[in-house]
This record gives structure tokens, C-alpha cells and sequence, in this order.
């Protein structure tokens, strides 16, 4: 298995996790009484500020798996699956856990400077994953 595959792999792992803990949180309120099991209304903002903001980040790490994969998998077709790409796809799926943890962990402004400063890593990380495929594409 190449670095970037498991890379994207362990996102995904990751994505999987963070649904379990939405869903295990919307069990926990619902068996409890405390929201209706059709009181999540989808994009309406409901429960506790850290349940909204575990939420929000499965959200963003959905929003963001397509181009991953996207970038991973092409990488794959064409052959770019080493060195600074593979580096590139560690430091998206890090910068993806080191969101995750500064989103669900507060809403205070420093901390959202935190989140946004990880976001900026994935992308950035992307953006050079895109330029050394159309690189590649572009030499072979």
C-alpha cells in the first residue's frame, strides 16, 4: 500500500470515527429525553455547543474527503505516489486530526485561529499535491 492510499484510508478512518461519535451523542440524547429522535434538524444548528461543534467537524471532514481522494487517487493513476507527494498526503491527514481536535475542543477565538491554521495545512498540502500532478501530467 502507498502512503498516500493509507493516508487517505487512515481520513477515512477518521471520518468514520467522527460519524460514530455523532451518532453515539444523538442516541445518548434521545434514550436520555432530551431531543427528539427527529430533533436533528440537518443544517439547523441544535444541542449542546461541543454536540454542534463535533457535528460541524464531521461536516468539514466530509467537505473535504472528495478532493483528497481526488488528489490521491489520480497521484495513483499516474504514478505519483512517493517522496514529496507522500509527505504532502500525511501532513493533509494530520492537518485533518489537528482540526478536528482544536474544532471540537472549544469555540473561543484563539482556538479557531488554531482550527484555521490546521485548515491551511490540508489546503495548502492539496494545492501542492495538485501542482506536482499537473506536473506530471503535463512531462508525461
Amino acid at each position: 500500500m502507498t502512503t498516500p492510499i493509507a493516508s487517505l484510508l487512515f481520513f477515512v478512518a477518521w471520518l468514520m470515527l467522527l460519524v460514530l461519535c455523532v451518532g453515539l451523542w444523538r442516541v445518548k440524547d434521545v434514550l436520555a429525553g432530551k431531543t427528539p429522535a427527529n430533533g436533528f434538524k440537518s443544517g439547523a444548528e441544535h444541542g449542546s455547543p461541543a454536540y454542534w461543534r463535533l457535528n460541524r467537524a464531521h461536516l468539514n471532514a466530509v467537505e473535504n474527503l472528495p478532493a483528497f481522494a481526488s488528489l490521491v487517487l489520480a497521484g495513483h493513476l499516474l504514478g505519483v505516489t512517493t517522496g514529496l507527494f507522500a509527505t504532502l498526503s500525511i501532513a493533509v491527514a494530520a492537518g485533518r486530526v489537528g482540526q478536528t481536535i482544536a474544532h471540537v475542543s472549544s469555540g473561543r477565538s484563539r482556538v479557531v485561529n488554531v482550527r484555521f491554521a490546521f485548515f491551511s495545512v490540508q489546503i495548502g498540502a492539496m494545492a501542492a499535491m495538485l501542482g506536482l500532478l499537473v506536473q506530471r501530467g503535463m512531462a508525461g
